[in-house]
């Protein structure tokens, strides 16, 4: 198990006295080993430790999903995490930098408000460039339509250029940004090999949450016609009338808990997409397509439990009354509080939201029940120094920031195994379903995904984050707007 816990680090201190501590990490690789297919069949308790006890404590379990923020970008200075090398507080690492014709550092922005760049699987690919993570800047000349990208010039570049002009996915936040997301590491635990489950953007990111794969499909009801499709291009267009027409066949996680008399309901927003909303108001009050992919799947609407597809007011009405299901995903929906980077809202507006959704859950009586995971969809674009480990030809894709906030969470541990969004589906099925996994061979609904991602011998065990002989931490309560 490679799990640690940072003894050097004073949970005490306020988070901005740990910003100023520099990490110095050696780059993992991984990029070159060969894919580790779980296929279908494999033993589902393959790789998993035997029959842990104490999680009988653990009734709830949430998902809170954010957007496009790679781990380096958030967490690369965070003491102990396997962040951007340094030595003597200062980058070890550089980025070719096509339009100023050198190799440029990661900087430290406190700049809230960010640009990124283009993400989607041409992005990826180029960023990675086969695992010498040097393609950072090059990728934001395939696709931007920030001026900023080609010109460096200051009209065009609004002060999100780093020190030697580099653009803002270079740029590096700490405690001084971030404070409540810190403070959450530091007494919790947070994950610095967490992967995106594919080398792309949103929509696919969400589908793998969900169902373990992104695919595209024949018919709605012929779950054995789809093949992979990572990229999912144009397959947006049949979700904007507001009516969710099922266009996924394969089977995805509700299917389990349906057979399983498991609870869950998938928190979105308000879906306000249809024919007679305005585009600028479907777009920034509800949950895009890509963020609430859940109502487009056929066994959905098979199981009649599109009705478990809810709004954001009925997470806190449902905390509030203790009346929560055992699975919840909740993403953000509205564009302020995403954090998506090109939005113009600041990303402490994202940060806000998720204080308030984990402030609810420690300020009620499901607190001591609950396990709350907290990540981001995809990299962004964000400067990342970790080659992607392969699981299979559609993954992993480029670091993403992830927490475990709970009582019951190892307090003040890093999690350096290797996780992806897959470990939350077999988070699931372990706690809830007797280790029953998304296997054609099993599940009652085949379909011809590649891999049963969740047997991955790579995969770690999300359950070795949790300590049930500690006393149960208590909630660690924040202001939303600590930088006022």
């Amino acid at each position: 198990m490679e799990l640690s816990a940072t003894s050097g680090r004073r949970r005490t201190l306020p988070p901005a006295m740990v910003a100023l501590l520099a990490l110095v990490a050696a780059a993992c690789g991984g990029w070159d080993a060969p894919p580790a297919e779980a296929l279908p069949g494999s033993p589902h308790g393959a790789g998993q430790a035997p029959g842990p006890t104490g999680f009988e404590n653990i009734r709830h379990v949430i998902f809170v999903v954010q957007e496009n923020r790679s781990f380096d970008h958030y967490f690369g200075t965070f003491p102990g995490a396997d962040g951007i090398p340094m030595t003597d507080g200062k980058p070890t690492v550089c980025v070719p930098d096509p339009v100023l014709d050198k190799c440029v550092p990661p900087f430290h922005s406190n700049d809230l408000i960010n640009h990124g760049g283009p993400h989607r699987q041409l992005n990826s690919d180029i960023s990675v460039n086969g695992g010498k993570m040097d393609g950072f800047i090059s990728s934001l000349l395939v696709y931007s339509p920030n001026p900023c990208v080609r010109t460096r010039l200051p009209k065009d570049c609004k002060g999100t250029l780093g020190p030697q002009r580099q653009p803002d996915v270079m740029g590096w936040h700490d405690a001084r940004e971030i404070p409540n997301y810190w403070a959450y590491a530091e007494r919790f635990v947070l994950q610095d090999r967490m992967f995106a489950p594919a080398d792309s953007w949103t929509l696919p990111a969400h589908l793998y949450l969900v169902s373990g794969w992104a695919a595209r499909c024949e018919g709605p009801w012929k779950p054995m016609s789809c093949t992979s499709d990572i990229d999912q291009r144009g397959i947006l267009k049949f979700q904007r009338g507001g009516e969710h027409p099922p266009i996924y066949a394969w089977t995805d996680i509700t299917w389990l808990l349906h057979q399983h008399g498991v609870s869950w309901a998938y928190y979105a927003g308000e879906n306000l997409c249809g024919p007679e909303v305005p585009s600028e108001v479907c777009l920034s009050e509800g949950a895009s397509a890509g963020q609430n992919p859940l109502p487009s799947f056929s066994d959905v609407h098979q199981t009649k439990q599109m009705g478990n597809v809810k709004t954001h007011d009925e997470f806190f009405d449902a905390v509030a009354t203790g009346t929560l299901p055992q699975v919840s995903w909740v993403v953000p929906g509205r564009g302020g509080i995403s954090e998506h980077p090109g939005t113009g809202a600041p990303l402490t507006e994202g940060q806000a939201w998720v204080t308030q959704v984990v402030n609810a859950v420690g300020q009620s009586n499901l607190w001591n029940s609950s396990a709350i995971f907290v990540t981001w969809d995809d990299w962004g674009g964000f400067y990342d120094h970790v080659a992607p480990t392969r699981v299979d030809r559609n993954g992993y894709g480029i670091r993403v920031p992830g927490l475990l906030i709970s009582p019951w969470a190892k307090a003040g541990a890093i999690d350096h195994q290797t996780l992806s969004f897959d470990a939350y589906l077999k988070f699931i099925e372990d706690l809830f379903m007797g280790g029953q996994r998304l296997n054609p061979r099993t599940d009652g609904r085949p379909d011809s995904r590649p891999t049963v991602r969740e047997n991955a011998a790579i995969l770690g065990d999300l359950r070795n984050e949790f300590d049930f002989t500690q006393p149960p931490l208590p909630p660690l309560i924040l202001d939303p707007t600590p930088l006022g």
